[in-house]
């Protein structure tokens, strides 16, 4: 019996910072969303854990051998349910690009825990998921989620969010990893209290960019800094005919765009690829309920 759990790329629709803990970490305020665009994890009983990954984007995704970020979730796990004697063989189709915004390795990782609860017949609830996700990273909590959600404190205060409506989505990458710890580091200024969050989620794709365009991604400029091919696409994203609101995902270097329809994203994304052939770039939907279902 094989068991296939998809997962999702992860798009902060915003990201703005309210401070800082004592331990360094900082504090956040964002509403995040999901898109039918991810990787998949399949599960199969074997003797003992081993993860094969291949894709597009397999290549690029660094040899880390036993610290792989889906191997450690299965490791922990298996600990946690007192199963350190099962196995199974994992595989890993690999769509997005690594150390890219969108939370690509969280969202392995989470489908990796789903897809084993299913193998290994285990369980376990979503909050007790989420604590042991917490462990390996701030966006598994998230990923394990994988709805529309508020999200605080430094990415474990996860609040459900009504469900986002149905909106094209285009996401782009110039091909250059960033990693996440280097674009905190390089963050300054002050920090700025959390906005209010919207009384009622919009109903249609252009309700949702007019509620989002006051709010900002914080962590953008400091990015752009070390990356500076962001800063050339956002100003693409925001050429192309139909184009919502353009922003930069996390902490980069993915941006996206949204879009009144899957089709009119799809479109842009074919002229983007035209003109920027050697950026990766995906078109599809904001989810409006779960996630994890495809």
């Amino acid at each position: 019996m094989a068991v296939t759990a998809f997962a999702p790329a992860k798009v902060n629709l915003y990201l703005e910072l309210t401070g800082r803990r004592p331990d360094g970490y900082h504090l956040l305020d964002s509403l995040v969303g999901f898109v039918d665009i991810g990787d998949r994890v399949t599960a199969r009983p074997a003797a003992g854990l081993s993860l094969e990954v291949t894709g597009p984007e397999a290549a690029n995704l660094a040899a880390r051998g036993d610290d792989n970020l889906v191997l450690r979730a299965a490791r922990l796990l298996a600990e946690h349910a007192g199963t350190r004697r099962a196995g199974a063989a994992l595989h890993l189709d690999k769509n997005l690009p690594v150390a890219a915004g969108v939370g690509g390795g969280s969202s392995d990782a989470a489908a990796a825990m789903r897809a084993l609860c299913m193998l290994w017949r285990l369980a376990v609830g979503e909050p007790v998921l989420a604590a042991l996700g917490a462990q390996l990273g701030a966006d598994l909590p998230v990923c394990l989620y994988a709805r529309a959600a508020w999200v605080g404190g430094a990415g474990e205060r996860i609040e459900p969010a009504p469900d986002l409506p149905r909106a094209g989505i285009l996401l782009a990458n110039p091909r250059r990893p960033l990693a996440t710890a280097a674009v905190f580091a390089a963050r300054g200024g002050a920090f700025a209290a959390p906005g209010e969050r919207f009384a009622t989620m919009p109903s249609d794709a252009a309700g949702l960019a007019r509620a989002l365009a006051c709010r900002r991604n914080d962590l953008t400029e400091a990015a752009i800094g070390l990356v500076p091919e962001i800063a050339a696409v956002l100003a693409a994203l925001a050429r192309l005919p139909g184009a919502l609101l353009t922003r930069m995902s996390g902490s980069g270097a993915t941006c996206f765009a949204l879009f009144a329809d899957r089709a009119a994203a799809e479109q842009a994304c074919a002229a983007l690829a035209a003109a920027e052939p050697h950026w990766w770039h995906a078109a599809g939907s904001l989810v409006a309920g779960t996630a994890i279902s495809r």
